[in-house]
């Protein structure tokens, strides 16, 4: 089987790095907070959340396809949380395992459905979001849980570095990114995954078990939501149910913005996680600009096509 991918780093790699680069020094000519050590750490909070979850879609994407419910199931996965500490009482530790479970049961049922039944992905996923939601919905009645014991917020607790204020959620959003780069690189499982995007028939033929490779991937991406759900809870103190309305599409955009294609097969992980900087930069320094929300949501939109239509040309030119 030909090397990995991931071992041949191009040179199109580096234009999320240029792009990260060149936005924080432009920002930092616009506004003088954008480059203290509280602002920083700010967006690090900011966009743990969208950085775990993208790891999931990267996952699901480098095999050609793509999760829509990440958002709806993340905030399934926290509303079950809260309420099971808050209102069943449970131990939190128990609580937080039956709301990764759920997520967890959320992504099994979408690789199974992608898998068994053949259906494509964008249309499970679709329909799996409005699943989560009315369930999200109709079990908090549309209400936010607060009063939650301490230890369903603790990733939520910073330490100092400098004048720099750290959430220990950022820093298990980088372990996870180091774990899943790791997988990825230096395992079988990670090169199966790349075989599988790049050609599913042909991978299938070689005698490697592409329906068990998806179905781990999709409850693998399942697994992180769970942990996005934790990390939500954290950020914000509140149990809320109208969570994960923008996350998918941050995450995907994210996704796209760090270089892996949305034809499958190809990316690195690591570029995510810039990705998600990208996203969590901009929308940090324009804030800092005063520029409205609503010009936000139009950058990140000019971003995603401006990427997406370099991908579309690289693969023109590979050809």
């Amino acid at each position: 089987m030909a090397k990995s991918p991931t071992h041949h780093i191009p040179w199109g790699a580096l234009g999320p790095w240029l792009a990260l680069l060149g936005a924080c020094i432009f920002f930092a000519t616009q506004s003088d907070r954008f480059l203290t050590g509280g602002n920083l750490s700010l967006i690090m909070q900011q966009v743990m959340v969208v950085g775990v979850i993208a790891i999931g879609q990267t996952l699901i994407i480098l095999t050609a396809g793509i999760d829509l419910s990440c958002g709806m199931v993340m905030a399934l996965g926290s509303i079950i949380m809260t309420k099971f500490a808050t209102e069943l009482g449970l131990p939190v530790p128990v609580a937080i395992l039956c709301g990764i479970g759920v997520t967890t049961l959320f992504g099994l049922l979408n690789g199974l459905l992608v898998t068994r039944i053949k259906l494509p992905p964008f249309i499970v996923t679709l329909g799996t979001l409005n699943i989560a939601f009315a369930i999200t919905q109709l079990y908090s009645s549309s209400q936010t849980i607060t009063d939650l014991p301490s230890g369903l917020t603790g990733l939520g607790t910073t330490f100092s570095i400098g004048n720099a204020e750290v959430a220990w959620g950022a820093v298990l959003m980088l372990v996870l990114y180091a774990l899943a780069w790791f997988v990825l690189r230096e395992t079988a499982a990670g090169r199966h995954i790349y075989a599988v995007g790049n050609n599913a028939e042909a991978t299938r033929l070689v005698g490697i078990p592409t329906q068990r490779v998806l179905l781990g991937v999709y409850v693998a991406a399942g697994v992180l939501y769970g942990v996005a759900s934790l990390l939500s809870v954290a950020r914000t103190g509140v149990g809320d149910p109208n969570a994960g309305q923008t996350e998918n599409l941050d995450a995907i955009t994210a996704v796209v913005l760090g270089g892996t294609s949305l034809f499958g097969g190809r990316g690195i992980v690591l570029g995510s996680l810039i990705g998600v900087l990208i996203v969590g930069v901009f929308r940090n320094g324009l804030t800092l600009m005063g520029v409205s929300s609503i010009y936000q949501v139009l950058v990140t939109g000019v971003l995603v096509i401006l990427a997406v239509a370099a991908d579309q040309l690289s693969r023109r030119g590979a050809r």
